[in-house]
């Protein structure tokens, strides 16, 4: 319980910082652009590398931990994308939100992960957290790509146009190089190794501060139905999933647990800029990972306790 408190007040009151700053007009309209910019490009990418190229891989069940969130991930993507024609029916949901209403149902918060198995595990939690980082990120950028094309109102792309886009995602060639520095490469340098830890450090901050210039208080005070229903998809029926694949793949102990915090945490502030950029609801998506993260203070402690 106290580890997951002690990661999760911080980001919570990194997003309300944000949010201060940009109510204040402290910070102005065109610094969050460059702001998001560069943690999209480079912190994202440097937290991801330096996470997968350090983590010791071989004494953890990768095909394990990382078959059972595949499975839930997949499992809920089909799940809210058959939703779909009963949101845009029923409740008026467009295209733009649907895509912050899926990514807030799939995506994970890798910094709340890293922090709460860190701190329960030590380096084997945080390898735990390598192999999920390894299995979910490729997946949940694919995914995500595709909603954004099929229902964000973009101009149509190309075959072509979409794996380009495809392959040069931060996300993807940073995972492709932190596992081939893991596999294939001696350790780097401390010089290297320590600029690349200092430039994944600073994702977390500049994320979530993102997410909260993005937030509308207003809004979040009168949560609809796109905001519970995510919270509900993500931090309950998501890590039920993922237990239930961990238990017929054999799956159990602190290896459960691990992957039960991977599947539980809040949705990633990653989504929000990914919203920016692909023309996504983004509004929306903040005040989904504000909420997220304050339930999550209640939700994973109960998860947690129940299941492993």
């Amino acid at each position: 319980m106290s580890a997951i408190l002690a990661s999760l007040i911080p980001t919570f009151l990194i997003i309300a910082t944000g949010w201060l700053c940009r109510a204040t007009s402290f910070v102005s309209e065109q610094h969050w652009s460059g702001l998001e910019r560069v943690t999209y490009v480079i912190f994202f990418p440097a937290l991801i590398i330096d996470t997968l190229s350090r983590a010791d891989l071989t004494s953890v069940p990768v095909l394990g931990v990382g078959g059972a969130l595949i499975g839930a991930i997949l499992t809920m993507a089909v799940l809210v994308l058959g939703l779909r024609p009963i949101l845009e029916r029923r409740l008026k949901i467009d295209g733009p939100s649907f895509t912050s209403i899926f990514q807030g149902a799939t995506r994970w918060n890798t910094f709340v992960g890293l922090a709460v198995a860190g701190s329960l595990y030590g380096q084997r939690g945080i390898a735990l957290i390598a192999v999920a980082i390894a299995a979910m990120v490729p997946l949940l950028n694919l995914l995500a790509f595709y909603v954004f094309i099929r229902f964000a109102g973009r101009p149509k792309q190309s075959p072509w146009d979409i794996l380009r886009s495809f392959v040069t995602n931060p996300f993807i060639w940073s995972c492709a190089i932190g596992l081939l520095l893991n596999v294939l490469a001696p350790p780097l340098p401390k010089p290297l190794a320590a600029y690349i830890d200092v430039m994944g450090r600073a994702a977390l901050a500049a994320g979530l501060m993102i997410v909260g210039a993005g937030l509308d208080i207003r809004r979040l005070a009168r949560p609809g139905v796109p905001h519970l229903l995510t919270a509900g998809l993500k931090l309950v029926l998501m890590p039920v999933m993922a237990v239930a694949y961990a238990g017929l793949i054999g799956v159990e102990g602190n290896d459960l647990t691990v992957t039960i915090v991977a599947a539980s945490v809040p949705s990633a502030s990653a989504a929000f800029v990914l919203a920016r950029q692909m023309g996504g609801n983004a509004g929306l998506m903040a005040e989904i990972l504000t909420l997220q993260t304050v339930l999550a203070l209640i939700s994973m402690p109960l998860l947690i306790s129940v299941f492993s």
